[in-house]
């Protein structure tokens, strides 16, 4: 029995010990991130100097040499470009609309911008009747007779009942990705959607739609919030409303890129890597500050700080920046197809691509034993803002990895302001609170350096 009581005592004082050494580790970690750090440094060239980053433009191959030379200044193990071949849409000249002959305003400009992905008009653009539903079962009730030959405006709102404004995204979004070839079923010419946003105001929100293969291909743009409202009101009062939009967007052929990662290799574990990363290409309206130039930098900054305190992860950290989420995720599919090829191990994957707000907590895509490891380390981050740890998803760039058994994992921070600037000309450096990112990071290399130190 005394064997047993001492055995006790020697592995309770083991773990008081290390427990104590990982809040060292971890004080260390954000003292260096909050006096040092150079996120938003890296971020104001990344928006400011390069700019918008949309795949296949000039400037996404700019933020691949840029990021590529960053990492090679930071005495890494490994810096190195992955080849993938991205989508090459261009918007072309600016998107003009307006509503037609309403009886109470006349002939009204209105606030649009093509969604990516998108067919253009032609030069003389569309003018046509339009439609107001706000589902597609409303759609398919309504049927061919109601829709042939008109405009369909999707006015479906982000519901405010959703705290997480994510969830309420996720709500409304397939009316933008999938609502253009929902209204070719019935024969319509076009389609205007309400832009993905909680706010009120007069800034149009861009993003992917796809289109199916079998069906014609309409052109569509997305409409701000407060001219959406007044076209909602306009149609109920006058059911013979026109609508007219021009856009001059095309697809182009695919162009080379690349994603971009950077290793530090594991003292102890070497196999077992650690991914984290941001999407490095963005939307060409704004800058893609936070969407998601903000996740870039973070992950950049979890190898510095690891350099700069000396920390010798056991396992292996690759921080990479993803080409071609917004408008084809290929440069999330190429690195886990490589991954798989090259038989790699990934014991988990982390992503930031919520925006540079303020953290809050961490989800998880994994088993309930390894989600329970990880929430033993909640005291450890609890006293910098970091409340859960908790069964989520994790981020569309890392999503291919799931099948290879990689724990995914998703940065999140405070999400209110987020769809204010998501996608629009809006997102700009200057919306980025130089506190808030690197806390943000702060909390990334803390999480990092707990699965490199125990893994999972």
């Amino acid at each position: 029995m005394k064997y047993i009581v001492a055995l006790i005592a020697f592995f309770c004082s083991i773990s008081a010990n290390a427990q104590q050494k990982d809040e060292e580790v971890i004080q260390k970690i954000y003292s260096e991130t909050l006096t040092h750090s150079k996120t938003y440094d890296w971020l104001r060239y990344l928006s400011k100097h390069i700019g918008a980053r949309l795949s296949g433009s000039p400037e996404a191959a700019a933020a691949v040499e840029f990021t590529r030379q960053l990492m090679d200044t930071l005495a890494l193990d490994r810096v190195y470009l992955q080849e993938v071949m991205v989508p090459h849409w261009v918007r072309g000249e600016k998107e003009y609309a307006a509503i037609i002959n309403a009886k109470s305003i006349g002939t009204k400009q209105v606030n649009v911008c093509a969604l990516g992905n998108a067919v253009g008009t032609g030069p003389a653009g569309l003018t046509a009747g339009i439609v107001e539903i706000k589902n597609f079962e409303e759609l398919a009730k309504l049927g061919k007779k109601a829709i042939s030959g008109k405009i369909v405006f999707f006015n479906r709102a982000l519901s405010s009942t959703h705290f997480d404004t994510f969830e309420a995204y996720s709500g409304a979004v397939n009316q933008r990705s999938s609502g253009a070839s929902e209204a070719a079923k019935y024969g319509a010419v076009g389609v205007v959607v309400r832009s993905m946003t909680t706010s009120l105001d007069d800034v149009p929100h861009t993003g992917a739609l796809r289109y199916a293969a079998d069906l014609p291909k309409l052109p569509a743009v997305a409409i701000s919030t407060n001219d959406a409202d007044l076209l909602s009101s306009l149609i109920k009062g006058q059911t013979d409303l026109q609508f007219h939009f021009r856009t001059h967007c095309q697809i182009l052929p695919d162009v080379r890129s690349y994603n971009v990662v950077g290793e530090i290799k594991g003292s102890q574990h070497p196999e077992e890597i650690i991914v984290v990363g941001g999407h490095l290409d963005s939307w060409d309206l704004g800058e893609g500050a936070h969407d998601d130039g903000a996740g870039c930098v973070q992950a950049i900054e979890v190898l510095r700080v690891m350099k700069s305190l000396g920390i010798k992860p056991k396992r292996t950290i690759r921080a990479v920046m993803f080409m071609n989420e917004e408008n084809g995720l290929r440069g999330g599919t190429k690195y886990a197809e490589l991954a798989a090829k090259e038989g790699n191990k990934h014991i988990v994957a982390i992503e930031s691509d919520r925006g540079g707000f303020t953290p809050r907590e961490f989800s998880a895509d994994t088993t309930p034993e390894k989600l329970a490891k990880m929430a033993a380390w909640i005291p450890l981050l609890k006293p910098y803002g970091i409340s859960d740890i908790g069964a989520g998803e994790g981020g569309a760039d890392i999503g291919p990895l799931k099948p290879l058994g990689t724990a995914l994992m998703e940065f999140v921070p405070d999400p209110q302001r987020y769809f204010d600037v998501h996608h629009t000309a809006e997102d700009t450096f200057e919306k980025v609170n130089k506190r808030e990112l690197e806390l943000g990071a702060g909390a990334m290399t803390a999480l990092v350096y707990l699965l490199a130190e125990y893994g999972l």
